[in-house]
């Protein structure tokens, strides 16, 4: 079978989910039941993988789907927990003495907090965190999941303490013959993953509030975001810089981590003090919750317990959070990972396959939420009633995200679990992916974040797409002549990137708030932010790459340029289109 013909086959898995999910906004309950027989039938019939295979394949995604619903189950106990205590009237109460605006919250906490957890914890982590923090300070649950999406991009490739380059492009590479010392290439490739991300993640944070005004506001205003764009740009760079220091001198372990910290340690006190924040009479806010459109809000609804209200004091209300990230920190960088990682519960060679599916328990972002959720029952000093309904509750939600992620995550397993049918085809990520750069050919490296992205839609995981593509991108830069080590590095980015519109992260973040069914409601709204990343910052690739050659006037040059020109028109008609809405709406 031709290259072309396998690569379109092996695209109709996807091809379900983007029409009857994002197309015809399908709940992902039912789009992705479709998708999994889709890339069942291909597996049994096309590429002639065993019967045993497939069925190892699913299993393991059904206990990566209970792992998932394990973190799901603990951020959202955690919520419900301080929502009980009263803790979370204590916290928004405070980010309203920081500033009311609906913009810069969502800045501080999505953009500047969930980067340092991003690259603490990693693996959806920041959107179990972040998105309810939001919801819990009055944001409409599509909204916070849309924020707490949109960051899945530039702090994810050094997430979980470098897990996405050290384990998904040291494994991914390791074999391949022109690589004598991994580790020298791991450092190069993230410096230059570090300077990728910095460029495209300068807007990332004006981005959010423009969809979030865009979408989520009165007057349905792109402009009402942009309106903030100094602070956004300064927040930005105060997460970035710090960022590609900590990547070009300490490696990949600690860029997202050190840069979302510092990055809050700079942003915070310079809000309080007014640097650059809107006037008293231009804050942003949502319109109250009756005016709000059903799609908005989930099942989670975050009420005031007048018993505890007011009586939290700051300091114990951030607790928790704060032991989380300490927590997340040992456990990530101390010998106590190891031990707890050691307590697993373990299905070896799946069915006679060489599938094998493990649930490290004890070293689950889920378990450290329970942990800390039963400290703040004391620490709080909660009554019993109070803290059994927020067990209560969280449950029900949890059972009621199930049955998506009980059919999206075994398609993904049997989509990459693809190799070694006796038809001989590569794995159907690899066909896509060789189809893609067969018709392309030295324009490549334009699509190649594209290939990283669909690694992830698929996947749920940067690590896994760098695992899947790292090999390949190598190769494909060996044919075309262009540096394989820039190759890696816009995989990489890609396969961050491609976090923000993956189903089984958007599924997770969304069950978090109790968001079911509108999974393809949030895809429609962060595909773009998705295709501007790739797009910009396969193009500056490109022209890194070929510059030398082509001369600077190069395709890739010419669309970055255009993409910098559109963001700085948007940005410098700003007031004058934000002073015509006024006008408009005061006559």
């Amino acid at each position: 079978m031709g290259t072309g013909t396998l690569a379109i086959l092996a695209f109709l898995p996807i091809i379900v989910v983007g029409i009857f999910l994002v197309g015809l906004k399908w709940p992902a309950s039912k789009a992705m039941p479709l998708s999994y027989i889709v890339a069942v039938l291909l597996a049994l019939f096309v590429w002639k993988v065993s019967f045993a295979q497939v069925a190892a394949a699913s299993v393991h995604g059904l206990i990566t789907a209970i792992t998932l619903l394990f973190i799901i189950f603990g951020s959202i106990l955690l919520l419900n927990t301080l929502q009980e205590s009263g803790g979370l009237h204590t916290i928004r109460r405070g980010f309203t003495d920081i500033t009311p605006d609906r913009r810069i919250q969502a800045i501080i906490i999505a953009w500047l907090f969930g980067s340092f957890i991003e690259g603490a914890s990693g693996f959806g982590t920041p959107a179990a965190v972040a998105v309810p923090l939001l919801v819990g300070l009055g944001f409409p649950a599509m909204a916070a999941v849309i924020c707490g999406m949109v960051i899945q991009s530039t702090p994810v490739t050094f997430g979980a303490v470098g897990t996405p380059v050290v384990t998904g492009i040291g494994s991914g590479i390791e074999s391949h013959p022109a690589i004598t010392d991994v580790g020298a290439f791991i450092f190069d490739v993230t410096g230059k993953a570090a300077l990728l991300h910095m460029i495209g993640g300068l807007l990332i944070p004006l981005i959010m509030v423009g969809l979030l005004t865009r979408f989520f506001g009165k007057n349905k205003s792109f402009s009402e975001g942009l309106k903030v764009w100094k602070f956004a740009l300064f927040a930005s760079l105060a997460m970035t810089i710090p960022y590609i220091i900590v990547a070009n001198t300490l490696g990949p372990e600690f860029p997202s981590m050190v840069g979302g910290l510092i990055g809050l340690a700079i942003v915070i006190p310079a809000a309080r003090k007014g640097f650059l924040m809107p006037k008293e009479d231009e804050i942003w806010d949502f319109e109250s919750k009756d005016r709000w459109d059903p799609t908005w809000t989930g099942r989670v609804e975050i009420k005031n317990n007048d018993l505890y209200a007011g009586k939290i004091s700051m300091v114990r209300a951030w607790a928790p959070y704060v032991l989380i990230a300490i927590l997340l920190l040992i456990t990530r960088l101390t010998p106590v990972g190891g031990w707890l990682k050691a307590a697993k519960i373990s299905i070896p060679n799946i069915f006679g396959t060489d599938i094998t599916s493990n649930w490290e328990i004890l070293f689950s972002p889920g378990f450290i939420f329970i942990v800390v959720s039963v400290i703040t029952y004391f620490m709080h000093g909660m009554n019993g009633s109070d803290y059994a309904r927020a067990w209560k509750e969280s449950g029900k939600t949890v059972v009621a995200a199930s049955t998506a992620l009980v059919f999206t995550v075994p398609m993904v397993q049997v989509f990459i679990n693809t190799s070694g049918g006796t038809a001989g085809y590569e794995q159907m990520p690899i066909a896509l992916a060789d189809g893609v750069a067969a018709l392309a050919g030295s324009i490549y490296p334009i699509f190649a974040p594209f290939i990283g992205g669909l690694g992830a839609f698929v996947a749920g995981s940067n690590t896994v797409s760098n695992m899947m593509f790292s090999y390949f991108q190598y190769g494909v830069g060996e044919r075309i002549g262009a540096d394989p080590s820039w190759m890696v590095a816009i995989q990489a980015i890609g396969g961050a990137a491609g976090n923000m519109i993956c189903v089984h992260n958007v599924v997770a973040a969304s069950a978090v708030v109790g968001l079911m069914g509108k999974e393809g409601h949030v895809i429609r709204k962060t595909l773009l932010p998705f295709v501007y990343y790739a797009l910009l910052l396969g193009s500056v690739g490109y022209s890194i790459i070929w510059t030398a050659e082509k001369g600077i006037f190069n395709i890739g040059s010419i669309i970055a340029v255009i993409i910098w020109v559109i963001a700085i028109y948007l940005i410098a008609t700003n007031n004058k289109r934000y002073q015509s809405l006024d006008r408009g709406i005061a006559s």
